[in-house]
């Protein structure tokens, strides 16, 4: 069957050039030239309120439930006003605007208004704020940032975080409240900003912003360490979007339509997706659920009320959609008959996910599901790769986007990946060595990912990811194991009995798991369960033997906490977070007496 990702006046065919270098290593690279891309962030936004003004741009939920709405024209204006106020207020130059909130229609136009008059903005998770005990990491960064502004959307939910900030003297900036501004000291209201009536500074700013203007700053993930600040410019972003279109063809006769949830805090959410529809004029739909029960319902209410023809999630919150699926094909019909992709990142997806999500849509659907994804980081804009052309399973992250290079060196057992091109990062903030760091001799980045080729005859066949180098670890017999693969194999392997899992045996000579339950799992008694996870286990072994397969697993009823950091605001698992919470868990796993809730091959 012709599929629409076969027409290559829809998706650029898979092409790629391949360079041998004598060490051993090789350059893949498009065959594509890069073309002209925007100048900054601000260009979108012009053209698309002067080409098509009552076009829909941005919508959120308003609390009387209904929909708040912004044409492109009403956008611009917002924006204009922000930056007139942000002008007026004499800011420090080259201090950022940070947000301390979740996405929303006035969070996007403060984002926008101070990229337009060339001031970086940072976007820090909320997490940091609203789950925080202490406030000692909010404290940290936001002194790390050292702001002229800061936004947050209320009072309520962040006033403590900021007052914790003001009483250490670790916020000397000024600070903005959505509502409940007379309740922090010195802040003043959203609204004085909004109010304000634009003039000729503005465009005057505008004019002066260039490609390598700082646009953003943007956190790493901290999960080895402190997290590092980010440089984003305009280049790397709009060269970006250039590269994804020239790819995704279909993007410029058919304008991306989003609900996305996806944090403006990561460059998955903030960049590649919010990006996208800026670039294309399309519309984003700003949803307020999540891939958590009791807010994955939100999700669906929103699916139900607007029609997206991308869909952009991580693993996490497509096993959680395809549950309401299952129960309503009517509703899997609603979403899933007009997509022309879904697009998965930010963690692997279990093959068992991938082939439960292709059996829904084969059912309410006149032709496959474009299953698709990408490849990135916070420091690339962030699509290195795209995997455009029709997947038969998880695990292949494409091939590499014009305009990008995207080189295999040989490290231990693996083929490390390094990335040059426009959309790579110029460092990090305030950290030269850190910075000069992170790039090799021939300026690539070093992203610590690992990959190799589908088919090396065959190199247009894409790129399996391999995990991260850093992540991997040695048993005591010497044996390398790639944590990244093994996590997604385990996970397939125990569906539907289990979520997620955190692979174990740094130093020890076995391979082991801490596996969290799924409702299917705690249902079942003990003896069932341990029946079904050990023959799993076998069928695993069979597959690869004892150096790619689990020889005990504890069986965990407690799900990852989020609060604690074991689940990122994006929906995924953090190892390391785990191993260090659970350490006790961990233990246990491998103790001579073995513990109830431990399933060994051996016993």
């Amino acid at each position: 069957m012709a599929h629409f990702v076969d027409d290559p006046d829809n998706v650029a065919p898979p092409r790629v050039e391949r360079l041998t270098l004598t060490d051993g290593s090789f350059v893949l690279r498009s065959p594509q030239a890069l073309g002209p891309y925007a100048r900054c962030i601000g260009d979108w936004l012009e053209q698309w309120a002067r080409d098509t003004p009552e076009a829909p741009a941005v919508a959120e939920r308003a609390p009387d439930g209904q929909w708040r709405r912004l044409n492109w024209a009403q956008l611009r204006a917002a924006v204009g006003s922000v930056a007139q106020g942000l002008l007026g207020l004499h800011l420090p130059a080259g201090k950022p605007v940070v947000v301390l909130s979740d996405n929303s229609v006035d969070h996007l136009v403060l984002m926008l208004a101070s990229m337009h008059i060339g001031r970086p903005v940072c976007t820090v998770s909320s997490a940091y704020c609203r789950l925080s005990k202490d406030y000692l990491k909010i404290r940290d960064i936001v002194q790390m940032l050292d702001p002229a502004l800061v936004y947050a959307s209320d009072a309520a939910t962040y006033g403590p975080a900021l007052r914790a900030c003001l009483d250490a003297g670790a916020l000397d900036g000024v600070v903005v409240l959505g509502s409940g501004a007379d309740e922090v000291p010195g802040a003043f209201a959203w609204d004085t900003l909004a109010g304000m009536k634009e003039g000729p500074g503005v465009m005057q700013a505008f004019a002066r912003v260039l490609p390598d203007t700082v646009a953003k700053f943007l956190l790493t993930s901290g999960s080895t360490g402190h997290p590092k600040v980010a440089i984003n410019t305009h280049r790397m972003l709009c060269a970006n979007q250039q590269m994804i279109a020239q790819t995704w063809r279909f993007l410029k006769r058919e304008k991306p339509v989003l609900l996305d949830w996806l944090p403006w805090s990561h460059t998955f959410g903030g960049n590649h997706n919010l990006n996208m529809v800026l670039c294309h004029g399309g519309t984003l739909y700003i949803d307020d659920g999540r891939p958590v029960p009791g807010a994955i319902e939100k999700t669906v209410r929103n699916l139900k009320d607007c029609e997206p023809n991308i869909h952009f999630n991580v693993p996490r919150g497509l096993d959680m959609l395809m549950g309401f699926f299952e129960e309503d094909p009517a509703f899997a019909r609603k979403v899933l008959a007009p997509l022309r992709a879904v697009f998965y990142a930010g963690a692997a997806l279990p093959q068992a996910s991938w082939q439960r999500l292709q059996a829904i849509a084969a059912k309410v659907r006149d032709e496959p599901l474009w299953l698709t994804t990408s490849w990135g980081a916070t420091e690339t804009a962030p699509a290195v790769t795209s995997a455009h052309f029709m997947l038969e399973g998880a695990g292949c992250i494409g091939l590499p986007l014009p305009g990008t290079e995207l080189k295999f060196i040989p490290n231990g057992e693996k083929l490390e990946l390094r990335v040059r091109g426009v959309n790579i990062f110029p460092g990090y903030r305030n950290a030269p060595q850190t910075s000069a760091d992170a790039f090799d001799e021939e300026g690539y980045y070093k992203i610590g990912d690992a990959g190799y080729l589908v088919d090396p005859a065959h190199p247009e066949k894409g790129v399996m990811f391999n995990g991260r180098v850093a992540e991997d670890f040695k048993l005591t017999t010497g044996t390398w194991v790639s944590v990244g693969t093994l996590r997604v194999k385990l996970v397939s392997a125990l569906a539907p009995l289990v979520t997620d899992a955190v692979i174990t045996g740094h130093d020890r000579d076995e391979i082991g798991a801490l596996v969290f339950l799924s409702p299917a799992g705690l249902a079942l008694d003990r003896e069932a369960l341990h029946a079904k996870v050990h023959a799993a286990l076998l069928e695993l072994r069979r597959g690869g033997g004892s150096s790619q397969c689990p020889g005990r697993v504890l069986l965990m009823t407690e799900p990852p906490n989020a609060d604690a950091g074991e689940i990122t605001d994006k929906g995924y698992i953090n190892q390391r977070a785990v191993l260090s919470r659970r350490a006790v868990e961990v233990a246990t796993l491998y103790a001579d007496t073995v513990d109830p809730r431990v399933v060994t091959l051996l016993h």
